[in-house]
Parts: structure tokens; C-alpha cells; sequence
């Protein structure tokens, strides 16, 4: 059974979701403070993380960037609950680890669907069924159905958007795609919105591949491409 830690200072509304995702079938831990959510993380290692942006002692975003600074918890999959209503508040969530948000007031059932989701995204190997071939770009196995990737017949670890940001380069190989784009088609988000996120999240592929991650080229003033190390 798949386990969820909410964490979330509000007593009412942490029993209210604590209490949805155990009636969906998930085992689901609650804390009260930044300090005691990864304190829960470390020890229980969940499946997922809801992370509320406003805490009492840590904000959101440092829980995120402290989780995603362990190795035991650098890929938990991250949903963050803000109250906050600007789409560029959100997209700083998204900017520092966070995998989806959720804006309050939200209902549970959309939460609960949220968090099913991003958990069908991150299946375990042996859950998942033989079906089509991974893609092969030079020294990078990419599996979209086990959701694995590995480099020189090494796992690497991926969080579901650097999954879907590696899975939109390699499909398109050789293709410049602009920050506009890739902000829409993997973050969902408005192509007009000014944030550094596409960046962010390169820099950290980049780095997660290793030497495979100089394949992924910039192409200053547009975006980004990912080139065969034999040529274009």
C-alpha cells in the first residue's frame, strides 16, 4: 500500500485530507510543522509528499529544497498546497523541486485525484506491465512505461518533471524547443508567464545525467535542444 505524509499546520483541514486519502485506499501520515515533516519523510519514507507552502517554523519552500537535499528523499514525488493566488507564486514552488501544486480552498476529491495521478506516474518497475520499447538516444535508455531512465546502464533518478522534460527532448531530438513551449507542454502552465523555471529545471537534468546532460544544448535568446553527441 502506497503512503502519503501531509504536511500542514491547519488541524482541521490536515484530519480533512489525512481522512480522504486513507478512505482512497492509501496509507497517509500528518505533521504539523516543516521541522516535523522531515523528520516523517526521513523515517517513513512515503510515496509522496503534500507540502503546505505556509508553515509555522519552515516555509514550504525550504522543506522542499531540504527533502530534495537528501539522497533518501531527493525523488519523492512533492504536491504543494498554496493559498496563494498569483500563478508566479505557484511556479516558485514549482522552481525549487515541487512535482504539482493545489490552490486553496480545494475540494478533496481533487486532491485525492491530483495525488493518484503523480503516484501512477511513479509505478514501480515490477507493477508495471511489458509493453512498448524504451527510447535509445546515445548513451540514454528512457522507459515510459516503468518510468526509469538510465545513463550508461546506470539508474538515474528522476522526479516526474524532469522525467517529462527529458521525454519531451529526446521524442523531439534535434528540435529547438522554446521556454514558451516547454512551459506549456510540460508544466501546463501559460507560455506568457515570466519565470526562470525551464532553466531551473535544465540545470538540474543537466546535472542528473552527468556527461550525457552536455547533449542538452542552449540555444541562447529561445530555448533548448537536445543533439546527438555525433552530430545534430
Amino acid at each position: 500500500m502506497q503512503r502519503v505524509l501531509v504536511v500542514e499546520d491547519e488541524p482541521d483541514l490536515r484530519e480533512l485530507v489525512l481522512l480522504h486519502l486513507s478512505r482512497a485506499g492509501l496509507l497517509a501520515d500528518g505533521a504539523a510543522t516543516g521541522q516535523e515533516g522531515l523528520l516523517a519523510a526521513q523515517t517513513t519514507l512515503p510515496d509522496l509528499v503534500i507540502l503546505d507552502l505556509m508553515l509555522p517554523d519552515l516555509s514550504g519552500i525550504e522543506v522542499c529544497q531540504q527533502l530534495r537535499a537528501f539522497p533518501a528523499t531527493a525523488h519523492l514525488p512533492i504536491i504543494m498546497l498554496t493559498a496563494l493566488g498569483a500563478e508566479a507564486d505557484r511556479v516558485l514552488g514549482l522552481e525549487h523541486g515541487a512535482d504539482d501544486y493545489v490552490t486553496k480552498p480545494f475540494s478533496s476529491r481533487e486532491l485525492v485525484l491530483r495525488v493518484q495521478a503523480v503516484l501512477r506516474r511513479n509505478f514501480r518497475a515490477s507493477e508495471l506491465p511489458e509493453e512498448s520499447q524504451p527510447l535509445r538516444v546515445d548513451a540514454i535508455v528512457l522507459d515510459a512505461v516503468r518510468h526509469q531512465v538510465f545513463v550508461q546502464q546506470e539508474e538515474v533518478k528522476l522526479t516526474a518533471l524532469e522525467f517529462r522534460l527529458l521525454t519531451a527532448l529526446l521524442t523531439r531530438q534535434g528540435e529547438v524547443l522554446t521556454r514558451r513551449q516547454l512551459l506549456q507542454d510540460v508544466w501546463g502552465l501559460s507560455p506568457e508567464l515570466q519565470t526562470r523555471t525551464v532553466d531551473t529545471h535544465i540545470k538540474r537534468l543537466r546535472e542528473r545525467l552527468g556527461p550525457a546532460g552536455d547533449a542538452i544544448e542552449t540555444i541562447r535568446g529561445v530555448g533548448y535542444r537536445y543533439y546527438r553527441l555525433g552530430g545534430p
